[in-house]
Parts: C-alpha cells; structure tokens; sequence
C-alpha cells in the first residue's frame, strides 16, 4: 500500500514511509480524549475502541506510556479504558526514543518562537516524547492539533514534527488509512 498523496490523506509528509510498507501510527492524547467526548463515546460507538485495540494489537497503532499517564490523570471512563489496555501504550524508555528527544529539545530550545512557558510546558508533557517515538521507531503522529507558524504561548506537535521530519496526520486520515468504518 503507498502512502497517501499529501493533502488528501496525511497532513504532513516530512517523514519517510517507503511505497508499500504499513503506515504505523502514534496516537496523542487529544485523539483519545476528543474521541471519548465527542465523536466515539464509549457507550455509543464502541466498535471504535474495539477497532483501536485490534489495529494496535496487529501492530498499525499505539501510543505512549506518557500519554496514558496524561489519560490516567482524568479519572473518568477514559481513564479506566487507559487503565486497562496498557499494551496500547509504548514504553518510551528507550535510547533511540531518548535521543530523539533529546535531539527535539535541543532543536526547541534554539527556538526564538515560543515563549520559555510553552517550552517549559511541552518538556515537562508527553508531546515532545510522542514525537520523539515517532522519529525513532518510523510511526506517524495523529493528532488533532494544526501548525500554526505564528505559534508563540504553545509549542504544536505538527510545527515540530514539520521541523524533524516526522509525518503527522489528523486522526480521521487515519482511520480511512486504515479503512475503519463504524456503522
């Protein structure tokens, strides 16, 4: 399967995905929490959780034990489902993910851009990590954030991601991806 053409399935092709490799996919915490709230509430659609788990069990999606902390911390639903699907979340205990990130800091810091509240605030979050896996491990990042090259109070996954190569994409793209319909 070839990647998708930019602008019709991905957001961002500043990564490398070669023609007719699976597209693996990193899930940010909005994705989760949108997804909850909003469109896939578990007691309305929950053909879409169960196709998470399956997607993630052959190997096409995941996320990071970061953003299952993120999740943990809402002591809701969401944060019970986290709680018991914790092989959805990668470990990111792991050098290349720790070189990446130390690579995305120093790249974030040299940025005259953001103010020194939004760099502390994407350090001290799971972004920066879900990024840095991403980088390490070839995944895509799927997030509902949108760059925004004028960005000054946050740092944006997809302004970092476009400036480390790493290809991101919303997750409605994704699910089309991966052909998941839910009727």
């Amino acid at each position: 399967m070839a990647p998708p053409s930019t602008g019709t399935q991905l957001v961002s092709t500043a990564g490398k995905h070669r023609v007719g490799a699976t597209i693996r996919y990193v899930l940010d915490a909005n994705v989760f929490i949108a997804a909850c709230r909003k469109y896939y509430a578990f007691d309305l659609v929950p053909a879409f959780w169960q196709a998470l788990t399956a997607e993630n069990q052959a190997g096409r999606i995941t996320s990071i034990d970061r953003v299952r902390l993120e999740l943990e911390r809402g002591k809701d639903t969401l944060a019970t489902w986290a709680a018991d699907h914790q092989g959805m979340f990668a470990s990111t205990d792991d050098d290349a993910v720790i070189r990446s990130y130390r690579d995305i800091m120093t790249w974030l810091q040299a940025q005259g851009q953001f103010q020194d509240a939004a760099k502390a605030a994407f350090a001290g979050g799971a972004d920066g990590w879900l990024i840095a896996f991403a980088k390490a491990h070839g995944h895509v990042v799927v997030t509902h954030e949108q760059p925004s090259a004028e960005s000054k109070r946050r740092v944006l996954i997809p302004n970092v991601c476009n400036a480390v190569g790493v290809t991101f994409s919303d997750p409605f793209a994704m699910l089309r991806q991966l052909g998941l319909t839910f009727a």
